[in-house]
């Protein structure tokens, strides 16, 4: 048996450490760089979103469940009742984020080109993410999920392959590979997270830390409009009438795919 210390590189006690912490942050910049490469992935189309919307099926599955259960209280049979109404009410956002998936993968799937141009990209986990990874899937076309280790919700959906699924611990490197490869970016209804996201591009690009051209599609208005009031922010002058442009509105399918693929069609192709 060797009597040699490990090398720095082999030794795991020191890689976990806080004097190893920027290689620990380099490692997921280079990392993700090397297998993008190695796919020949070129550029994405990012889907933001809740991980708690459900699909139809399972929505009605649940709805189904709490309308058949017996619930000894009367309240908690209306709340449980109310909330599965909510949860299908929801899942409607599920199923465009497929079918928007699926048309923007086989659109460019025609693409003549050597490289693999907007391949969809989401978060990795369930709900909103799901659906985009499972709506490239059904198109028979490739996408990337860019997984978080974090308390809940940490699982890689099963519609992305292990090339392209990503394990990050640093948000922020997280988010460096949703706005570096991103042409367009969808956010679907969320909470926390997703309002982080986009604000945090919204921001990008106003301060022209990023002056590629990149679509911004907030998927309903109705939604987003009573979250977060953009007319207020611009009435106090928080924001300028040129930051509101920056931000576009769609409230269907066929909407938010003709703005992608035009917004393409201009500037990249």
């Amino acid at each position: 048996m060797s009597n040699r210390p490990p090398k720095a590189y082999k030794d795991m006690e020191f890689l976990n450490s806080p004097d190893a912490r920027t290689v620990r942050i380099l490692s997921e910049f280079y990392g993700p760089q090397a297998r993008f490469r190695n796919s020949k992935i070129a550029d994405t189309i990012v889907f933001f979103g809740s991980s708690r919307i459900k699909s139809r099926a399972e929505a009605l599955k649940y709805f189904k469940s709490v309308s058949e259960n017996n619930y000894t209280n009367p309240n908690t049979s209306k709340k449980k009742i109310e909330e599965a109404k909510r949860i299908l009410e929801l899942s409607k956002y599920y199923e465009v984020a497929v079918e928007l998936s699926r048309r923007l993968t086989s659109w460019s799937m025609n693409l003549k080109t050597d490289q693999k141009r907007f391949i969809i990209c989401s978060g990795g986990g369930p709900g909103i993410m799901e659906a985009a990874n499972k709506g490239a899937k059904l198109a028979g076309g490739e996408s990337i999920g860019l997984n978080i280790s974090i308390p809940t919700e940490q699982y890689i959906n099963k519609y992305v392959k292990r090339e392209l699924a990503f394990e990050f611990h640093y948000f922020f490197m997280r988010k460096f590979w949703f706005i570096y490869l991103a042409k367009a970016l969808i956010a679907f209804p969320g909470g926390f997270g997703t309002m982080d996201e986009l604000m945090e591009v919204l921001t990008l690009i106003q301060t022209k830390k990023v002056r590629k051209k990149i679509c911004i599609l907030v998927y309903d208005k109705k939604y987003w409009n009573e979250i977060i009031d953009f007319d207020a922010l611009l009435k106090y002058g928080m924001i300028g009438a040129s930051d509101k442009k920056l931000i576009e509105f769609c409230n269907d399918i066929d909407e938010a795919f003709d703005k992608i693929t035009t917004h393409f069609k201009k500037y990249y192709l």
